[in-house]
Protein backbone atom coordinates (compact mmCIF):
# COMPACT_ATOMS: atom_id res chain seq x y z
CA UNK A 1 0.00 0.00 0.00
CA UNK A 2 2.75 2.49 0.91
CA UNK A 3 5.74 0.96 -0.90
CA UNK A 4 6.20 4.08 -3.05
CA UNK A 5 5.53 6.59 -0.25
CA UNK A 6 8.20 8.71 1.35
CA UNK A 7 8.52 8.41 5.11
CA UNK A 8 9.53 11.10 7.56
CA UNK A 9 10.91 10.63 11.05
CA UNK A 10 9.26 12.93 13.59
CA UNK A 11 10.92 13.95 16.85
CA UNK A 12 9.33 16.03 19.59
CA UNK A 13 10.95 19.07 21.19
CA UNK A 14 9.70 21.06 24.15
CA UNK A 15 12.13 23.89 23.31
CA UNK A 16 12.63 24.18 19.57
CA UNK A 17 15.52 26.65 19.83
CA UNK A 18 17.38 24.29 22.20
CA UNK A 19 16.63 21.33 19.92
CA UNK A 20 17.90 23.25 16.90
CA UNK A 21 21.10 24.00 18.78
CA UNK A 22 21.56 20.27 19.41
CA UNK A 23 20.69 19.03 15.92
CA UNK A 24 22.63 21.78 14.16
CA UNK A 25 25.49 22.36 16.61
CA UNK A 26 26.05 18.88 18.03
CA UNK A 27 25.00 16.66 15.12
CA UNK A 28 26.06 19.17 12.44
CA UNK A 29 22.79 19.10 10.49
CA UNK A 30 21.59 21.90 8.23
CA UNK A 31 17.88 22.74 8.10
CA UNK A 32 16.23 21.91 4.79
CA UNK A 33 13.08 23.75 5.75
CA UNK A 34 11.84 25.86 8.65
CA UNK A 35 8.09 25.83 9.19
CA UNK A 36 7.45 28.77 11.51
CA UNK A 37 3.68 28.29 11.54
CA UNK A 38 4.07 24.63 12.59
CA UNK A 39 7.01 25.40 14.87
CA UNK A 40 9.04 22.74 13.08
CA UNK A 41 12.37 22.27 11.36
CA UNK A 42 13.13 19.59 8.78
CA UNK A 43 16.61 18.12 8.41
CA UNK A 44 17.91 15.19 6.40
CA UNK A 45 19.72 12.57 8.45
CA UNK A 46 20.99 9.41 6.84
CA UNK A 47 18.92 10.21 3.76
CA UNK A 48 15.71 10.35 5.79
CA UNK A 49 13.73 13.55 6.32
CA UNK A 50 13.73 14.32 10.04
CA UNK A 51 11.15 16.76 11.37
CA UNK A 52 11.76 18.23 14.81
CA UNK A 53 8.66 20.01 16.10
CA UNK A 54 7.57 21.76 19.28
CA UNK A 55 5.23 19.90 21.62
CA UNK A 56 4.78 19.39 25.35
CA UNK A 57 5.22 15.62 24.90
CA UNK A 58 8.94 15.76 24.10
CA UNK A 59 11.15 13.20 25.78
CA UNK A 60 8.30 11.03 27.04
CA UNK A 61 9.11 8.01 24.85
CA UNK A 62 11.50 5.63 26.61
CA UNK A 63 12.45 3.85 23.40
CA UNK A 64 14.75 4.67 20.50
CA UNK A 65 13.00 7.26 18.36
CA UNK A 66 15.62 7.35 15.60
CA UNK A 67 18.51 5.07 14.69
CA UNK A 68 21.44 5.93 12.48
CA UNK A 69 23.83 3.46 10.91
CA UNK A 70 27.51 4.34 11.10
CA UNK A 71 30.58 2.82 9.51
CA UNK A 72 32.78 3.70 12.52
CA UNK A 73 30.90 3.56 15.82
CA UNK A 74 33.96 4.31 17.96
CA UNK A 75 34.95 7.41 15.98
CA UNK A 76 31.42 8.78 15.90
CA UNK A 77 30.96 8.17 19.61
CA UNK A 78 34.26 9.93 20.33
CA UNK A 79 33.23 12.92 18.21
CA UNK A 80 29.87 13.15 19.98
CA UNK A 81 31.51 12.78 23.40
CA UNK A 82 33.81 15.69 22.47
CA UNK A 83 30.62 17.72 21.99
CA UNK A 84 29.29 16.76 25.43
CA UNK A 85 27.05 13.83 24.49
CA UNK A 86 26.75 11.15 27.18
CA UNK A 87 25.96 7.63 26.07
CA UNK A 88 23.36 5.61 27.94
CA UNK A 89 24.23 2.47 29.85
CA UNK A 90 21.84 -0.48 29.97
CA UNK A 91 21.96 -3.72 31.93
CA UNK A 92 18.93 -5.95 31.61
CA UNK A 93 18.24 -9.38 30.12
CA UNK A 94 19.29 -9.41 26.48
CA UNK A 95 21.03 -6.03 26.54
CA UNK A 96 24.13 -4.87 28.40
CA UNK A 97 26.32 -1.95 27.41
CA UNK A 98 29.99 -1.50 28.26
CA UNK A 99 31.25 2.07 27.90
CA UNK A 100 28.01 2.83 26.07
CA UNK A 101 28.27 -0.01 23.54
CA UNK A 102 26.14 -3.14 23.28
CA UNK A 103 27.49 -6.10 21.32
CA UNK A 104 24.44 -7.58 19.61
CA UNK A 105 24.03 -10.32 17.05
CA UNK A 106 25.45 -8.83 13.87
CA UNK A 107 25.90 -5.28 15.16
CA UNK A 108 27.31 -2.97 17.80
CA UNK A 109 24.94 -0.32 19.13
CA UNK A 110 24.89 2.72 21.38
CA UNK A 111 22.24 5.18 22.53
CA UNK A 112 22.16 8.78 23.69
CA UNK A 113 19.59 11.45 24.42
CA UNK A 114 19.08 14.62 22.44
CA UNK A 115 18.53 17.96 24.19
CA UNK A 116 14.84 17.11 24.63
CA UNK A 117 15.24 13.69 26.26
CA UNK A 118 14.54 11.68 23.10
CA UNK A 119 16.64 8.54 22.70
CA UNK A 120 18.70 8.31 19.50
CA UNK A 121 20.72 5.26 18.50
CA UNK A 122 23.86 4.57 16.55
CA UNK A 123 24.61 1.15 15.15
CA UNK A 124 27.42 -0.45 13.20
CA UNK A 125 26.88 -3.70 11.36
CA UNK A 126 29.46 -6.40 12.01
Amino acid sequence: MFEQSRGTAVIAASDLARARSFYEGTLGLTPEEVQDEAEAVIYRLGGVPLMVYRTTFAGTAKNTVFGLETKDLEADMAALRDKGVKFLEYDFPGLKTVDGVAELSGERSSWFEDSEGNILGLFERA
